[in-house]
């Protein structure tokens, strides 16, 4: 299986002011990744606040991040639900603007069995209107691909990828070993996407990378390169500013972190509130640390 990308692709945030998307601030911080060498952009993923976008905004938001792309790196539309039609629609919709990709998260809240998560997949790549990507997050959906089902769903030649966000290597080496070529793995874990990708994962989907996109490009091109030592040194230089990046629910700290250089307003919509004063003061120590000038 060709990748999509190999490198780093930021889950973008999407920025708010007064209660509405912030289409100016979004498209800044496209431009700023475009410039940084990102080599993917993720539209309205997890740390897109998707939960409480309506679908209108949800679409709008993806279609501005295509269009302001403009077929220079992929773009890949984040199209999971916890309703399989529903995320079929979003697709459909997302391959007409011309996103390149979609990322399908595991269905959430109402959850399903092993063979439900199977049939899930397989009705959305059935669709055939983008390739698929697809999202293991168990901590956040409260349910878990495990590698037999993962090995029947990227059987499916729809299916080109799969972002493992969970902190289970062991159990992501056997999905590995189960799925072969039919798929190529990304880490959804910024902490530890190094050792991921020594062990043949092909890069990152990153929240981090909104605030750091060449430093996270540099540690991920690294990788790739056989260069672990020094891609190493870079995931432990970065790891208290991902770990104060992560030290609420994401994507409180990295809002924080985006507002405090002026990228956006540090504004999320509820139930999401900004974040705390102590795990800001740290976050923003750290940030200063780094030279980030905050």
């Amino acid at each position: 299986m060709k990748a999509l990308f190999e490198g780093c692709g930021t889950a973008l945030i999407t920025p708010f002011r007064n209660g509405e998307v912030d289409y100016p601030a979004l498209d800044r911080l496209v431009e700023t990744q475009l410039e940084a060498g990102i080599d993917a952009l993720i539209a309205v993923g997890t740390t897109g606040e998707p939960a409480t976008l309506t679908w209108d905004e949800h679409l709008s938001v993806i279609r501005r991040i295509v269009d302001i792309t403009h077929h220079r790196i992929p773009v890949i539309a984040g199209t999971g639900s916890n309703s399989t039609a529903e995320a079929v629609q979003a697709a459909q919709k997302s391959h007409e603007f011309g996103a390149d990709a979609q990322l399908v998260v595991t269905p959430y809240y109402n959850k399903t069995s092993q063979a439900g998560l199977v049939a899930h997949f397989r009705a959305i790549a059935d669709a055939a209107t983008l390739p698929v990507i697809v999202y293991n997050v168990p901590a956040r959906t409260g349910i878990n691909i495990g590698p037999e089902a993962l090995m029947k769903i990227c059987s499916h030649p729809n299916v080109i990828a799969v972002k493992e966000a969970s902190y289970d290597v062991a159990q992501a080496l056997d999905k590995m070993r189960l799925v072969g070529d039919n798929a190529v793995f990304y880490s959804g874990n910024d902490d530890i996407c190094v050792p991921l990708m020594s062990c043949g994962f092909k890069g990152v989907i990153s929240v981090a990378s909104n605030l750091m996109p060449e430093e996270m490009v540099r540690m991920a091109h690294l990788a790739l390169e056989g260069r672990t030592i020094e891609a190493a040194e870079i995931q432990i230089r970065l790891l208290p500013l991902i770990n104060a990046l992560f030290s609420e629910t994401s994507p409180i700290p990295i809002k924080a972190a985006m507002s405090a250089i002026g990228m956006c307003e540090d504004e999320l919509r509820l139930p999401l509130v900004p974040m705390q004063p102590e795990t800001r003061s740290k976050l923003l120590s750290v940030m200063r640390e780094l030279g980030m000038g905050v």
